[in-house]
């Protein structure tokens, strides 16, 4: 466990997440999520966590790990067709996960999250966190439209607003 994560998770408490993602931006997303699920029958959640704290920080806990805790909590594998997607971010650590249920995640594999993930940290990087998080949101609508194409009014099965942790 390295001490300069853990100096980054001790200062990056939910005052940089409410900084960074203030009301308004967090009503953006949650629209550009019921927009994209207009389009297909699958189901995505934002999740943005300012830093890790007690165990999770002291097991030096990756964000990938991290998210599939949240992703479990969350129950985004629990849906009719096995479309969940988790969008999460982890602030301190600037990195960004996508976790899928298993009936898109075979669809899209490893390698086309992972292209979703680094186009969004590049623009994290850049200072434009409300707009890689849409255009995550649109990367990932397009995969899920592509092989989960929406069929008549369906049920939203998952909350549409971000979660802050």
């Amino acid at each position: 466990m390295g001490i300069k994560r853990i100096g980054k998770h001790l200062l990056e408490h939910r005052w940089r997440v409410r900084k960074v993602f203030p009301k308004h931006v967090l009503t953006s997303i949650e629209r550009a999520i019921k927009a994209s699920e207009a389009t297909h029958s699958g189901q995505i959640r934002f999740v943005v966590e300012g830093a890790l704290d007690g165990a999770p920080l002291l097991r030096n806990q990756p964000a990938r790990a991290r998210a599939l805790d949240v992703f479990s909590h969350l129950r985004i594998w629990d849906t009719a067709h096995n479309n969940g997607v988790l969008i999460y971010l982890l602030l301190a650590d600037r990195d960004v996960e996508i976790l899928a249920d298993r009936g898109i995640d075979a669809l899209v594999g490893p390698a086309g999250w992972e292209k979703i993930c680094a186009a969004m940290e590049a623009e994290f990087r850049k200072g434009n966190f409300e707009a890689g998080v849409l255009r995550g949101i649109e990367a990932v609508s397009r995969h899920l439209a592509t092989h989960f194409p929406k069929h008549g009014a369906g049920r939203n099965e998952l909350p549409d607003a971000p979660v802050v942790m």
